[in-house]
């Protein structure tokens, strides 16, 4: 699966997510939400002919290991997985789905461990955090070869063409004034 789009639309409440059903955005992104609403949200997402990426990290009432990406993928079908959890994206892969492993990039050291869970996650995307760090942005790419997303604190329209032109495939924002540009 290949995220072909510049903006992946990040929702916090249930009126992004009904705006977002009407809108051009084949994926999206699902930031906050309790377990029991994922069931409806998956299959309206799906009735709309738009692809879920889950966020296990933030859905409350779940735990984020692999036995909540094992569930997320049997009961609901999403169509992707978001975690800093390397059991999540692995199980993820496994169970053919979106692998996108979140990594916040603080310090240098960080940057190194984060290396290393990636030899051994091998994700599908990664997303790096904060994204409005153009040079971070692309020697991640270019250290590992794998699509990078930008998100966190991505503000501007500037925001989201450096990131895009230091080589990420798309920008994950929740501001809904920047889900109309690209």
């Amino acid at each position: 699966m290949a995220i072909n789009q510049k903006i992946l639309p990040a929702i916090r409440n249930m009126k992004d997510f009904e705006k977002l059903l009407e809108s051009n955005y084949e994926y999206l992104v699902l930031l906050d939400s309790h377990i029991s609403q994922l069931k409806s949200l998956s299959k309206t997402t799906k009735h709309h002919g738009k692809k879920l990426l889950v966020h296990v990290d933030l859905i409350q009432g779940l735990k984020n290991d692999d036995h909540a990406a094992e569930f997320l993928a049997q009961e609901f079908k999403v169509d992707g997985l978001i975690s800093t959890r390397a059991s999540v994206i692995l199980t993820a892969k496994k169970k053919g789905l979106l692998a996108i492993q979140r990594l916040f990039l603080l310090d240098s050291s960080a940057l190194k461990k984060s290396y290393s869970l990636l030899e051994k996650t091998k994700p599908d995307y990664i997303e790096v955090l904060p994204g409005i760090m153009p040079p971070i942005i692309t020697e991640v790419h270019e250290n590992t070869g794998i699509p990078i997303l930008a998100g966190g604190l991505i503000r501007t329209i500037d925001d989201v063409e450096r990131a895009l032109d230091a080589g990420a495939t798309a920008v994950t924002t929740s501001r809904t004034e920047l889900w109309k540009h690209l």
